[in-house]
């Protein structure tokens, strides 16, 4: 019934549990997950879980935020995306937050590896043809603006993708729907202090919309602060059918369907 389109199956706190989440997923009526890759070095852990499971898939990407890992190029990309159950490129993109205490009081301009390193995301799938997992965080602007660069700015020969752990503004949400993109929104949705993000949650039109966890990451109310896990992404919909007026299980339809639609290869 539901679709995590976003989670971290093999981050250590996560895999370790993996029997008893997967039965909480069942409760839950959690029938999917995208597991999510981060670096090329934690590609085949991410692979083997999508591989073990019928109801997990995977993608190959590199987070921009980490550094000191083997730096992706196209054709690492293009490899791995050719294996079985590898649905798209990502988690890719750019993250300016934080430059003073997270990145060592750099620059903007001293960050142009993430914007060398989310182009070669493009480039790969443009030519494999599976949609791209995009993070922004502080740096909508740019992140835009390489998308156009790059040929990713309306119909045509466009890989297309999803903007998860959506937390920009109205502006950048419509720019990214006007791109032919998804929006997928998290845990943060429930959050007291999201009133701006549940306004965009109420202007994102359904059949473009996707839920997810991040997890372990942004455990929604009413787990906030522990753990997070694919089993509580009925949390995040039900967050999204209160804000648009629409039934839970509408909202579990629609965005299930859109994630068949969105990454090509899957089934219920």
């Amino acid at each position: 019934m539901f679709t995590d389109s976003h989670c971290h199956l093999n981050f250590p706190e996560l895999v370790s549990q993996l029997p008893a989440i997967r039965e909480a997923m069942a409760q839950a009526q959690v029938t999917r997950a995208l597991c999510i890759c981060t670096t090329l070095e934690e590609f085949a852990g991410v692979h083997a879980l999508a591989m073990a499971h019928d109801n997990f898939w995977s993608t190959v990407g590199v987070h921009p935020d980490n550094e000191g890992i083997a730096e992706p190029t196209v054709q690492d990309l293009l490899d791995r995306a050719a294996l079985p159950r590898v649905v798209a490129i990502g988690e890719t993109g750019l993250d300016y937050y934080g430059m003073e205490d997270r990145k060592g009081g750099r620059s903007v301009a001293d960050l142009e590896w993430q914007r060398d390193r989310f182009r070669n995301h493009i480039r790969a799938a443009r030519a494999c043809g599976k949609p791209l997992v995009i993070h922004t965080r502080n740096a909508s602007d740019d992140t835009l603006a390489i998308l156009r660069e790059e040929g990713e700015d309306g119909p045509g020969n466009r890989a297309g993708g999803v903007f998860h752990c959506f937390t920009e503004s109205m502006q950048v949400a419509r720019a990214a729907l006007d791109r032919g993109y998804y929006i997928s929104f998290s845990g943060i949705v429930t959050f007291k202090n999201a009133q701006e993000l549940r306004e965009v949650v109420a202007f994102v039109p359904l059949d473009r919309m996707l839920i997810e966890t991040d997890s372990p990451y942004l455990a929604p109310v009413p787990y906030r602060g522990k753990t997070n896990n694919p089993s509580y992404v009925p949390w995040v919909a039900k967050q999204v059918a209160q804000t648009k007026g629409l039934a839970l299980e509408a909202v579990a339809e629609a965005t299930s369907r859109n994630f068949d639609t969105l990454f090509k290869g899957v089934a219920a």
